[in-house]
């Protein structure tokens, strides 16, 4: 389609309209009265949604890693270590797991779980450098 003018070129939206309002009218499909019908109302209405949303998957985040922090903490109290330390033990001794399988041990498989807070607390021997 060729225009004359721009005027004519900012008044034909046509289906590009249609399809930006179909996008926000689906996502508003489940509000209740002028905030699914109305545009103004139901764009500012899902850009609210989808800001919360945004916030509240970083919270989840930090609310599953305090939860997997007190975990291994109590895991860590039944074996009378602290959890810096059996952290740092297992470090030493070259066993990476990070909180969520640790805490799923200590939950899950208690007995697994004693052996690396066992193995935390030992001292690893240095390796020579001759090979």
């Amino acid at each position: 389609m060729v225009f004359t003018s721009i005027i004519n070129f900012v008044r034909a939206r046509g289906p590009d309209e249609f399809w930006r309002k179909r996008k926000i009218f689906k996502l508003s499909a489940h509000y209740i009265g002028r905030r699914r019908n109305c545009y103004s109302i139901a764009i500012r209405n899902v850009n609210r949604a989808l800001v919360y949303a945004t916030k509240s998957r970083d919270l989840k985040k930090q609310d599953m890693r305090d939860l997997w922090t007190s975990r291994v903490n109590a895991g860590c109290e039944q074996h009378g270590m602290q959890f810096e330390a059996f952290q740092y033990g297992l470090y030493r001794n070259d066993i990476l797991l990070n909180r969520k399988v640790l805490a799923d041990l200590a939950i899950w498989e208690p007995r697994t779980f004693e052996a690396l807070a066992q193995i935390s607390q030992q001292v690893p021997e240095e390796e020579s450098g001759d090979k």
